[in-house]
């Protein structure tokens, strides 16, 4: 059985041959049903993939602990399927990494690695997992199930969770979450205090911490001081009149980066441990290296002569003769429709312009008259050898947060160890 691959990548028709060797390796692994004669496997390699690599995120972790120092601990923050970056394979490298509490967005996030560590037999090993969200009522006996710490915020969900324990005769721990000037979830500040007191007399909720969340840390500075005094405030007020102290954390990235000060027991990185400042207009001494790098391959290249229009809508015009190559990521995939004829790749490590409408499935770029590029060719659409996440979030007036949360579920994770 002969194949050849066929690509009329220009007006001279050139063809891509697949060596023997390649076909000869793809067919040993392919395993033809008798009954209906399909092969019944994958192909090893990927259109569109997401290169995870643990060796920078242990880097960015050993940064973060050099800039906060030792006696300060680390939540790692892994919600949204840690960034989008894998949190089976990130947390279990915090975890071997010496981090051992995690912040996840709510219950669901919570149960999923919680049943990740015992299967990974980890569950030895004291951790903790707080979920983030307020929790719905019939929610509550999954914290007690599944021992994950409760984010409560209200006396609404304290008078729930007290009966609930009880009823189970058991114990949530509790972190108070105050709202001291994000506006997005917690106590007020005028009810903190009375709240932290009944959780802290209560024989079904245990205290674990207090803590809050910084509305504009690393940018609007005067505002974010004056949320940690409110903190401080209240937290040492709480301190003196129960006679102990309590673990108080609010630190996030850009607090991280920016304010000393606001370090307390623990810190919360998130987009940090990922390699980024929360926007390109927050500079840090941290030497921070993508973990991400989201790639894809170079499936069809063809000439186009001056004035030919390309992708939906028509938005891009060949000036003259120009080499024109499509590239298997789109939308679809979570590269945003945004960043159509406003972006570029790289291949070879050399730059190239996105060009036309982002589609569903597929980007064009123009190569101008380069011919070093072939089908089957890496393009690098956002990493560490190619653009930034921030860089590309600026073209488009977002964060790097969601460029990197929007690489969807089609897009193959590949773990680097190294």
């Amino acid at each position: 059985m002969n194949f050849n691959v066929i690509n009329n990548s220009d007006s001279k028709n050139q063809t891509s041959h697949l060596s023997d060797s390649a076909l000869q390796d793809n067919l040993s692994r392919a395993a033809l049903n008798p009954k209906t004669g399909f092969v019944e496997s994958m192909p090893d390699l990927n259109l569109s993939e997401a290169l995870i690599s643990k060796r920078h995120l242990i880097h960015n972790l050993n940064q973060i602990r050099s800039k906060i120092g030792p006696s300060c601990k680390i939540m790692g923050i892994v919600k949204a399927n840690a960034y989008g970056h894998n949190v089976k394979e990130v947390s279990a490298t915090l975890f071997s990494n010496g981090v051992r509490s995690f912040g996840v967005a709510n219950i669901n996030e919570a149960i999923e690695l919680k049943q990740h560590f015992i299967e990974q037999q980890l569950e030895n090993e004291p951790f903790e997992i707080l979920a983030f969200a307020s929790p719905l009522p019939e929610q509550l006996p999954f914290y007690l199930m599944h021992d994950i710490d409760l984010t409560l915020t209200n006396y609404e969900t304290y008078s729930q969770a007290e009966a609930v324990a009880q009823a189970h005769n058991s114990c949530f721990n509790v972190h108070l979450k105050v709202d001291t000037g994000m506006g997005r979830l917690g106590v007020s500040m005028n009810d903190a205090l009375e709240l932290a007191r009944l959780i802290e007399r209560s024989p079904y909720l245990n205290l674990k911490s207090i803590y809050s969340h910084f509305a504009s840390s690393g940018e609007d500075m005067p505002f974010s001081r004056q949320q940690s005094q409110h903190f401080k405030s209240l937290t040492r007020e709480f301190e003196h009149s129960e006679g102990r102290k309590v673990l108080k954390h609010m630190a996030n990235s850009g607090a991280i980066v920016s304010d000393h000060d606001t370090y307390y027991d623990m810190v919360r990185p998130g987009i940090l441990l990922y390699g980024y400042t929360p926007s390109s207009a927050i500079k840090t001494s941290l030497n921070l290296k993508p973990v991400m790098q989201f790639q894809s391959r170079v499936t069809f290249i063809k000439w186009v002569e001056a004035g030919q229009t390309i992708s939906y809508g028509r938005t891009w015009e060949a000036k003259k003769r120009t080499r024109i190559a499509t590239i298997s990521v789109g939308y679809a995939d979570g590269y945003h429709r945004a960043l159509s004829n406003n972006s570029f790749v790289e291949i070879h490590g050399k730059g190239f312009q996105q060009i036309g409408n982002v589609t569903m499935d597929q980007i064009m770029v123009s190569l101008g008259e380069d011919t070093s590029v072939n089908v089957g060719d890496v393009a690098v659409l956002f990493g560490w050898n190619g653009p930034k996440a921030n860089e590309l979030a600026d073209r488009i007036g977002t964060i790097g947060y969601e460029l990197l949360c929007s690489v969807s579920p089609r897009v193959k994770r590949v773990i680097l160890e190294d």
